[in-house]
């Protein structure tokens, strides 16, 4: 087994190239989400009485254990996730099914997870990292430089499966998400590119049928038509993206201040602090704010391809390449929404928005890029 012939010396001797600078931009971008989260939430709590803190609260137990994951990941030698990753997979598809059951709790009009202990868990989340790690181990095996048509179809089939299953929740956001991963780590595991154009076109037939089949809710189909032609949509399909726009526009240069922000404190933008928590940054510390944040994710995302580039095996690069689109894609997507240059699909922004299960996943896929990282010379 290769982690067998590579058993470093001591425990402490991977941690000798650990990357700092990745896990000061996690922290930034997890600091920056709890002041969001509180500035977005503590108007609408004191109105009702409540905690004016509880979701801060909540996000930092979710810390806490997210950070213990994240520990426990950059540990672990990457190469024995190979052999458990099935094992994950596995027990997300099947916590996957267990949420269109009885014991899956149903909220605004899509039912994604489990509420226990006053805690969602949202296993779509968690899907994202499964899906990596087993393509990742599936590709790794192969051994070869150019992958045949039966190669790709069976990729494909591992993440259809899970892409399914999320898209009938339903959630888009998650479903285009998993689709990105599928993709990126089949270029690099050398698909062919008429391989790639077929499952494309299988993925648009797919999704016409979708409609056609009426497995696209309507409120989906609301918000597509207000973003593909906002002048002729209903006022209420285009309500989340005007507001959003109008937010962030109100920022100006340099915000209004951290708590000062008009439209968040009188709270005209639904799911402030969760899908639309980028509008927050945009009113209150404007367009310089934003840019700072934006620049954050840019290193996030310069340190995951160059762990890609560092991995002494294609096992360690495709893990990389898959974290990375994980978390270009949504921060793209997040991002875009509130913008107005994508539409609504409802996707959290990744360290920022509130959401334990998202944070928890998050932080398990930096831990391992760390241990890619730390292994490279082992």
């Amino acid at each position: 087994m290769d982690y067998a012939a590579h058993k470093p010396k001591s425990w402490a001797e991977p941690f000798r190239n650990i990357d700092p600078v990745l896990i000061a931009t996690v922290l930034a971008l997890t600091v920056v989400g709890l002041f969001m989260i509180y500035s977005s939430t503590h108007q609408s709590l004191q109105a009702l009485g409540a905690d004016t803190g509880v979701f801060v609260k909540k996000q930092l137990v979710a810390l806490a254990v997210a950070v213990g994951v994240l520990l426990f990941m950059a540990g672990l030698d990457y190469r024995l996730i190979k052999v458990y990753s099935g094992l994950f997979y596995a027990g997300t598809l099947g916590l996957l099914f267990l949420v269109k059951t009885p014991l899956g709790t149903a909220a605004k009009g899509a039912q994604r997870g489990f509420y226990l202990f006053g805690f969602q868990f949202t296993p779509s989340e968690w899907m994202k990292v499964g899906l990596i790690m087993f393509l990742a181990s599936y590709l790794a095996e192969l051994k070869r430089q150019d992958l045949g048509l039966q190669d790709v179809i069976r990729a494909t089939a591992i993440a259809a499966v899970p892409m399914l299953l999320v898209f009938i929740q339903p959630d888009i956001g998650t479903t285009i998400v998993l689709a990105a991963v599928l993709v990126a780590v089949l270029v690099v595991a050398g698909a062919r590119a008429r391989h790639l154009g077929f499952l494309a076109l299988a993925a648009i037939v797919l999704l016409v049928g979708a409609f056609q089949m009426g497995l696209v809710k309507s409120y989906q189909i609301d918000r597509l038509r207000a973003f593909l032609d906002p002048q002729n949509s209903s006022q209420a399909a285009g309500y989340n993206q005007e507001q959003s726009l109008i937010t962030i526009g109100s920022g100006g240069v340099f915000g209004t201040g951290y708590m000062h922000g008009t439209q968040t404190n009188l709270d005209f933008v639904p799911e402030q602090h969760t899908d639309f928590i980028f509008t927050v940054v945009g009113e209150e510390f404007g367009f310089a704010g934003a840019v700072v944040v934006l620049l954050f994710y840019a290193i996030l995302l310069w340190r995951a391809f160059r762990v890609a580039m560092l991995s002494k095996d294609p096992f360690g690069t495709y893990l990389a390449v898959g974290i990375a689109t994980m978390f270009a894609i949504q921060m793209f997507v997040n991002i875009g929404m509130t913008l107005g240059i994508m539409p609504i699909t409802g996707i959290p922004l990744p360290f920022v928005s509130y959401g334990g299960s998202s944070l928890i996943a998050s932080y398990m896929a930096v831990g391992m890029l760390l241990s890619i990282q730390m292994r490279r010379h082992a």
